[in-house]
């Protein structure tokens, strides 16, 4: 995959403003109803508004995190992660390809992504999976009612642990969602505590999803409202955007219910699949993906991506770029497990990448001239716009001509270069 020059990512001016203008109003009106003052603005009381510092920078932080590894019964997997436009990084992970001792053939992966801050993320990355051992019920049987029993108590321990954790260093605030999947030779488990998302690829199509755990889900909203809670704006209170979640212990004070009857609940989701010879891949993958992308378009890409790239690391780093591109705002993590029966490197597909990388070099080069030819500016911008209204056959599915994106860029550079070959290229970070 060609790489990105830099100055390639850019949010529109309007629509950053947008962003920061709705975010402050939004969180100006719930802390206290006073929205409408601009920042440093006296109010009609007399005092000076408080600052709300936007959560989303100028320019997005690229810098990707990347990880890979296998298990000794035929998994390999790759975990890429990235800031992006958040001001801070608040997804953690954690990769396990085998459990060690008599659970040597088992595998535990998780993503953890945080908001109000990377405590509460952070601290159960690095518990979760030994709470989850420490119950006993994983062994040699595989009796799927006791693994599911252990996943759920896990869950709940490692969410007391973090209050007393909380409650010791003096922070109420924070908590973070969870998605799991531990695989035995037999079955998989999908523990699941908010919004980030599990979906498992089976010859070629979405054969489980798990489902996001949000405010205005009717069994959700129930339980919030039983809880003395309210959902508006799709949010508890106004301000919490999962249902779900480790953490958020200012969202669990309900006196006299227990922790799955607080208006945030501790509680996974928990689902068993029996594993098949069919089984390609898995992604466990934060909001910041899921939010730009279906679970039917990301298998598809990902199916197509196998078919001409060996390394899973370029893969995950491909689906971040796509995500980014098709405008996510959030941090961005991504691990891709791959079973035995996951797609091949493929000839044929090979050429057909080279033919449409080609194309796109030979349509860059023509929009450029013409631009050219007309006495316009041929910029970036105007160029992928062009593109972006062309017929372009062999696009990979899922991904469409942003996934392409790279590509295109690094031929417009090259056409740049040629036609002004004494202008320095743009080196500020994007």
């Amino acid at each position: 995959m060609r790489t990105s020059r830099k100055g390639s990512v850019e949010m529109p001016a309007f629509v950053r403003q947008l962003v920061k203008e709705t975010e402050k109003r939004v969180s100006s009106f719930f802390k206290g109803g006073r929205g409408g003052a601009a920042e440093g603005e006296q109010t009609g009381e007399g005092e000076k508004e408080e600052v709300i510092p936007s959560p989303y920078l100028d320019r997005p932080v690229l810098d990707k995190l990347a990880e890979e590894g296998c298990a000794r019964w035929g998994l390999t997997y790759a975990l890429g992660s990235m800031q992006g436009w958040r001001t801070n990084m608040e997804d953690y992970h954690n990769c396990v390809p085998q459990l060690g001792g008599e659970l040597a053939d088992w595998s535990f992966f998780a993503v953890f992504d945080g908001h109000a801050g990377s405590t509460a993320a952070q601290h159960c990355s690095q518990h979760l999976l030994g709470h989850i051992l420490a119950t006993g019920g994983l062994g040699h049987e595989d009796d799927p009612d006791r693994v599911k029993g252990a996943l759920t108590e896990g869950f709940f321990q490692t969410d007391k642990h973090l209050h007393a954790v909380a409650r010791r260093e003096g922070w109420e605030r924070g908590g973070t969602t969870v998605v799991s999947a531990l695989i035995s030779p037999y079955n998989i488990y999908f523990a699941n505590c908010g919004d980030s998302r599990a979906v498992l690829c089976r010859s070629g199509q979405v054969c489980f999803s798990t489902e996001d755990h949000k405010p205005y889900s009717p069994l959700e909203k129930e339980r919030i409202e039983s809880a003395g809670g309210s959902v508006s704006l799709q949010r508890i209170n106004g301000s919490l955007a999962v249902s779900r979640a480790l953490g958020d212990f200012s969202y669990k004070g309900a006196e006299n219910r227990s922790p799955n009857e607080q208006m945030v609940s501790p509680e996974p989701e928990v689902c068993v699949v029996e594993r098949s010879p069919a089984d390609e891949f898995l992604v466990l993958a934060c909001d910041g993906v899921w939010d730009t992308i279906s679970n039917e378009e990301l298998c598809a890409f990902i199916h197509n991506r196998l078919l001409v790239c060996t390394d899973l690391r370029d893969v995950c780093s491909q689906v971040i770029d796509l995500c980014l591109y098709k405008g996510s705002l959030d941090n961005i993590s991504i691990i891709l497990l791959c079973f035995p029966g996951a797609p091949q490197l493929s000839t044929e597909a090979l050429h057909q990448e080279a033919e449409l990388e080609d194309l796109l070099e030979s349509k860059v080069a023509e929009i450029y001239d013409e631009l050219c030819a007309r006495g316009e500016d041929p910029d970036l911008l105007a160029v992928l716009t062009i593109l972006a209204s062309t017929v372009i056959p062999g696009l990979p599915p899922g991904g469409g001509i942003q996934s392409k994106r790279n590509c295109i860029i690094s031929a417009y550079y090259q056409q740049r270069e040629m036609h002004n070959p004494t202008v320095p290229n743009e080196t500020e970070e994007s």
